[in-house]
């Protein structure tokens, strides 16, 4: 693990050096240095997940697809969500724009006496040894991820934005990112208090997110694959989160949706909402272990309304967007 970190390292600061630093002082902004040698670590682990897509997990699709793809048109969409995240473009928009109402609003906290948990302090000498912290902290944050899951279902202004993520009726590797922007930054203010709550370590924060992201990918990928009886109750595999997007199975138990009510959905609002591990799942009721692949998408997409019309989710990234704000408003 250190060689790796060794590498990792040195990467980033060729990478920092080369391109990042020149390009902060052209533009007038050596104050931001720090920062940008941060952003230049996400950028790489971006770069790094982008390769093993690449060349691990589309191989996979190719193999063993669920189903030939119909709409290349659409993967490229999802490919553009994709690259806007990896490459860390949402991420420096959040910094010019929510980072510093962030740090005043913790800087607030800390100064009134606020102090954070810290969760690797909790054992000495076993929760702070850096295998174990991580894997604290991932059970904490993938919890969370549940929960938030959870959230976007329930609700019924919360799932019209994230109602945009499972119109994809062609899952792919390319689909995790494909969220409404607004979907994703409240995602990212309740991950990042918690992550000030409990005192997490940057470059363990970075390690869970870039695992996290990368199982994702794996998850939503076109991919005939489970992981048999034991393996499918200890990690999320393809066929369990394709159960989650199947047409009838998940969306369509959200509140709001209409009457259409799977006899096998798990609960009100879907089921396999597990990020990475399906504990979750298991030990609310949530959890769906039926060995099929279902066709995924939202009903309303195919099905007419009571005046004949079908939900439009859009074509491109930005008529996404602005259909989402319209449907939160109750416009679409």
């Amino acid at each position: 693990m250190s060689g790796l970190t060794y590498l990792f390292d040195t990467a980033q600061q060729w990478l920092f050096e080369t391109l990042v630093q020149p390009a902060l002082f052209m533009l007038g902004q050596a104050n931001v240095l720090e920062d940008g040698y941060a952003a230049t670590g996400w950028l790489l682990v971006g770069l790094l997940q982008l390769g093993v897509m690449v060349t691990v997990i589309g191989p996979l699709e190719r193999w063993r697809p669920v189903e030939p793809l119909r709409d290349r048109g659409a993967v490229h969409v999802d490919m553009l969500y994709t690259l806007i995240h990896r490459l860390g473009l949402f991420r420096l928009a959040l910094f010019f724009t929510t980072e510093p109402l962030w740090n005043a609003l913790f800087g607030a906290l800390r100064a009134h006496g606020w102090k954070t948990l810290q969760l690797d302090a909790l054992w000495p000498g076993v929760s702070d040894l850096p295998v174990v912290s991580l894997l604290l902290y991932l059970l904490v944050f993938d919890f969370v991820d549940y929960g938030i899951h959870r959230g976007q279902h329930r609700f019924e202004w919360w799932w019209r934005l994230h109602a945009l993520h499972h119109s994809q009726r062609q899952m792919t590797m390319w689909s995790d990112n494909r969220n409404h922007l607004l979907d994703d930054l409240l995602r990212d203010a309740i991950i990042v208090f918690v992550a000030q709550c409990i005192g997490v370590a940057p470059g363990q924060f970075v390690a869970i997110v870039a695992l996290t992201q990368l199982s994702e990918n794996l998850h939503h990928a076109n991919l005939r694959l489970w992981f048999g009886q034991v393996g499918e109750r200890l990690w999320v595999s393809p066929r369990f989160h394709r159960m989650h997007h199947a047409m009838g199975l998940g969306p369509e138990a959200a509140p709001g949706q209409g009457t259409h009510q799977h006899p096998h959905a798990a609960v009100p609002g879907g089921n396999n909402f597990g990020v990475l591990l399906p504990w979750w799942d298991m030990l609310f009721g949530t959890a769906n272990f039926e060995h099929r692949y279902e066709p995924t998408g939202v009903r309303d997409q195919v099905e007419a309304d009571a005046d004949g019309r079908v939900r439009d989710y859009g074509r491109g990234l930005w008529a996404q967007q602005w259909r989402g704000l319209l449907r939160l408003v109750g416009r679409a």
